[in-house]
């Protein structure tokens, strides 16, 4: 069984890899996850698991963390007064002489410690004892002791400012990102035997009548009821432009009512709705973690205590074996307690993907993981289906040709009336195509012939369309042909029409340099054409679904692909691609499941911008493993051969943590750069 904890107050992102380890070890429980970004945990177990167990693991490495099932709402980081008495304090020293001096600098340590210094003597009688608090005390009381009180002081106060700032940085993230998820409706209003009830969203039952007010969010997935409105669908699907539906028309929940007022019917139940659905998937793709995160964990797991041991052969090897100053050499490895915590990175880079995947869910792209999000910044290879991912999935007119002397506007009115009440998907496209309502006092002597065509008397002229051979025209001609009145008038142009987004797209796929595929399942001579227009070079038609799946293994044994779907039929090609994009899927459960990605939209003009995302990611991780690992072994190298401060040493600690959390900010704070230019 899966149970979700909330751990309240937990803000030291490298003990909570000390919990996840700790519960992983038990034997109780088959695994467990902790997302250090939500202070969420969520543990597998074959049984329950008592309250009491969790909180035991999890006050041994953090005993102010309160252990909760459910969330709270998150609170603005307090002013830290203590701090900011100890700032004046320290400030005040400077001032001073003598013992005074080194009472006021003795007094602002001992404030700006008044956090660490009790969780360091807690963490004695635990097995954690390679913690920040207890490090940073360590080296400080070993300052204290060789008389540099001044330092002492100034190194717990940069370490605790630098910790409040670090803390507030992340906490600000937290709720910008949540933002852009936080789409749930507290209530919903529906009505029942002529009465109108405010609910929870999860008491409404499928088939209910529900009332959505302008201005208010559609809680459940529906069909419209009563009414006509238009939707903004900018939080789902990431489209600015406003959708206009009427009755009958499929309304998804998360959509926001901006005209009129409309009675609507729930077609799902709350959990099943795709704002639901959505919502899960984000919440809980910072629980499944990338390559990059993985190796994070095993860096930090075997880091602090590393540089604890080459700090102590620091100060053993040359006071004892060389006769060196036991002094000098103590406070060169103090420098390398100040650094030996890897929270610059354990923070940061989990900061990173949640930043990415939530940036991603605002523009209608939903991304399962951040495996998934670092796996999309190395695809090379990009396979699209046709029918529904490139084409609209619908028969439209194209193309008229008329012939010398003939009006093609009047060409086309006469073809839509014949074919007016064919049920036929190319009669429907020239009916769609002519757009006027159709006079059907005009006609007369409607018939069809299967496979032929249809012919008709519109306005007393005989109208026959259809094959070339039926109007009288030369076999196998390509085209839906028309004559009237034993003339031969031309031809239409009938096809599967491109997206308006398609040849943008695949412009902006290959200035990336990604190598495109068309697979479909389509005639080859439809497919050729498609790939012709847009210029993809690589394409097959006539495929099964077998057949997709070889072709896209053939292609992944050499690089990374992605292959872009409707969902449904493509299912298996979607799950043996390195990425599986899901188009519009929101709603299909073969979707959600078969993909890694989902674009909500029934467009594929997210893709490139998924991409983007992707690779922006990418490149802040590796700034901030550089950038945290080399500040931290350089200033270890200064600080040996006695270069460095304990000033500097925690820069080298807080300091660098709290810019590269800042880094992976950029992510979500950078506007997405218009990759169209």
């Amino acid at each position: 069984m899966k149970t979700t904890w909330y751990l309240n107050g937990l803000s030291c992102a490298n003990c909570a890899l000390k919990i996840e380890a700790e519960l992983q070890d038990h034997p109780s429980i088959e695994r467990a996850l902790v997302d250090p970004v939500q202070a969420k945990l969520v543990v597998w177990s074959e049984a329950a698991i008592e309250a009491s167990m969790i909180e035991d693991i999890v006050h041994r490495h953090e005993s102010h963390v309160e252990v909760r099932r459910e969330a709270l709402e998150r609170e603005s980081i307090p002013i830290p007064w203590l701090l900011l008495g100890s700032i004046a304090l320290f400030i005040a020293s400077f001032l001073l002489d003598g013992t005074w001096k080194t009472v006021f600098a003795l007094g602002a340590y001992a404030l700006g410690g008044h956090r660490v210094i009790p969780a360091a003597f807690r963490t004695l009688f635990t097995r954690d004892i390679f913690n920040e608090n207890f490090l940073m005390t360590l080296a400080t009381f070993g300052a204290i002791y060789l008389g540099e009180f001044a330092e002492a002081a100034a190194v717990m106060l940069f370490f605790e400012t630098g910790e409040y700032f670090q803390d507030l940085a992340v906490e600000r993230s937290k709720k910008s990102i949540s933002a852009l998820m936080d789409l749930r409706p507290d209530r919903a209003r529906v009505e029942r035997n002529g009465e109108i009830f405010d609910v929870e969203p999860s008491a409404v039952a499928v088939g209910e009548t529900l009332l959505v007010a302008p201005g208010e969010r559609v809680a459940i997935d529906s069909v419209v009821l009563e009414g006509n409105t238009t939707l903004d669908t900018s939080s789902m699907s990431g489209e600015s432009m406003p959708v206009a539906v009427h009755e009958g028309s499929e309304v998804l929940s998360g959509s926001i009512n901006r005209t009129h007022a409309v009675k609507l019917k729930t077609v799902k139940t709350y959990g099943d709705s795709a704002l639901a659905r959505v919502l899960d998937m984000v919440e809980n793709a910072s629980l499944k973690k990338a390559p990059t995160e993985r190796f994070i964990t095993r860096f930090a797991r075997y880091y602090t205590p590393v540089v604890v041991a080459v700090a102590l052969l620091l100060v053993l090897v040359p006071s004892v074996v060389f006769s060196q100053p036991f002094e000098t050499w103590l406070y060169r490895a103090l420098i390398f307690l100040v650094v030996s915590c890897p929270c610059a990175l354990v923070v940061s880079i989990p900061l990173a993907f949640f930043a990415g995947i939530g940036s991603a869910s605002a523009h209608g792209i939903l991304i399962k993981s951040g495996s998934d999000l670092e796996m999309l910044a190395s695809v090379e290879v990009v396979g699209l289906d046709k029918t529904g991912t490139l084409t609209e999935g619908r028969f439209a007119l194209q193309e008229i040709r008329s012939e010398p002397g003939i009006d093609a506007q009047e060409m086309l009115e006469l073809a839509a009336y014949a074919e007016s009440l064919s049920t036929h998907p190319i009669a429907e496209s020239l009916v769609k195509a002519y757009g006027e309502e159709i006079d059907h006092l005009r006609l007369s002597s409607m018939g069809e012939v299967s496979g032929a065509g249809v012919y008709a008397e519109v306005d007393g002229r005989n109208v026959r369309v259809g094959k070339s051979a039926f109007v009288g025209a030369e076999e196998n001609l390509p085209g839906i042909h028309i004559s009237v009145d034993g003339r031969y008038w031309g031809s239409f142009f009938i096809e599967d029409a491109l997206k308006k987004s398609a040849p943008e797209t695949v412009r902006q796929l290959k200035k990336m340099g990604k190598k495109l595929m068309l697979l479909s399942g389509d005639t080859p001579v439809h497919v050729e054409a498609v790939a012709e227009h847009l210029g993809i070079p690589s394409y097959h038609g006539g495929l099964l679904p077998d057949e997709k799946v070889h072709l896209i293994e053939d292609a992944s044994k050499e690089q990374k692909v992605l292959f872009v779907g409707d969902g449904i039929n493509d299912a298996p090609v979607l799950a043996a691609a390195d990425v599986g994009v899901a188009m519009g899927g929101i709603g299909s459960d073969a979707a959600m499941e078969a993909a890694d990605i989902v674009l909500i939209s029934d467009e594929i003009d997210k893709l490139p911008l998924a991409f983007d995302i992707s690779r922006r990611t990418k490149s802040i991780l590796m700034q901030n493993i550089v950038f945290a690992i080399g500040i931290k072994l350089l200033v270890m190298g200064l600080g040996a051969a006695g270069f460095a401060n304990m000033w500097l040493a925690v820069f080298a600690d807080v300091g660098v943590a709290l810019l590269a959390v800042l880094n992976s900010l950029r992510i979500f704070l950078q506007t997405p750069k218009n990759i169209k230019n």
